[in-house]
């Protein structure tokens, strides 16, 4: 329970930090998610990328669409599925995506200070099996 009680508040203070910046970086929180998710795994269908984030379908469309009518991601086939089409970066999206990760590593880097990589290692190893203590089979559809 004393992971869950920092993993919270850690978590919104980063989105208010994320916040905080959007207006210089031009993308909301809900956007700079999508375009992460996309960079990291390629092209996915919206279904897709609300299951690996745990939200709605619904949410993840309405920011697929803010983010493509600022041109940073397209809808293209999918070979797979014929009514869920590929959401996929658009060399302006990469662009924006990769300069707002850049800057927040910049931001993370003074953490370097006084958290070790194995420090970093166990932390993620931690917080990846407690996640996956709470899957949902349900979203594995």
């Amino acid at each position: 329970m004393e992971v869950f009680a920092l993993v919270g508040p850690l978590y919104r203070r980063v989105q208010r930090k994320i916040e905080q910046d959007a207006p210089r970086q031009g993308l909301s929180v809900g956007v700079r998610a999508v375009l992460d998710l996309l960079r990291e795994h390629g092209p996915m269908t919206v279904p897709q990328m609300g299951r690996a984030q745990s939200i709605s379908r619904q949410f993840v469309q309405r920011m697929v669409n803010d983010a493509a009518a600022d041109g940073l991601v397209e809808a293209v086939p999918n070979p797979a599925h014929a009514r869920s089409s590929l959401i996929r970066l658009t060399d302006a999206g990469r662009t924006a995506i990769e300069a707002v990760v850049a800057r927040e590593h910049a931001l993370l880097r003074e953490a370097a200070d006084v958290l070790t990589t194995a420090d970093v290692d166990t932390c993620v190893r931690v917080l990846s099996r407690m996640l996956a203590l709470f899957d949902d089979p349900e979203d594995n559809s």
